[in-house]
């Protein structure tokens, strides 16, 4: 087969349990679409429960902190194509001070 190579783009939109994956929300897949799916996020103020929604650069995204006690609102700066090491993962978002 002869296959040509076609300059990556970034893109411009993700899934949302995806995005949450690679920006290291979650250990698995499938936790992550499970807080997605449980309603536990919203993004720009709407509810989501579905894990296929659809996250842009500039969306703000509010999500349960690990304590489960407060929530943490962050926004979105960046996308990855696979999970990277926390560092790096950390350039996908800007935690904003109302959830400080």
């Amino acid at each position: 087969m002869n296959q040509t190579a076609t300059p990556e783009t970034s893109p411009t939109a993700q899934r949302l349990d995806l995005w949450l994956l690679h920006a290291r929300f979650g250990r698995s897949r499938s936790a992550c679409a499970q807080i997605a799916a449980g309603g536990q996020v919203r993004i720009n103020r709407q509810r989501v429960t579905k894990a296929h929604a659809q996250v842009h650069t500039g969306d703000i995204l509010t999500l349960p902190a690990p304590d489960r006690k407060s929530v943490i609102v962050i926004r979105v700066t960046g996308f990855a194509a696979r999970r990277q090491c926390a560092s790096l993962a950390q350039l996908l978002y800007e935690i904003l001070p109302e959830s400080i």
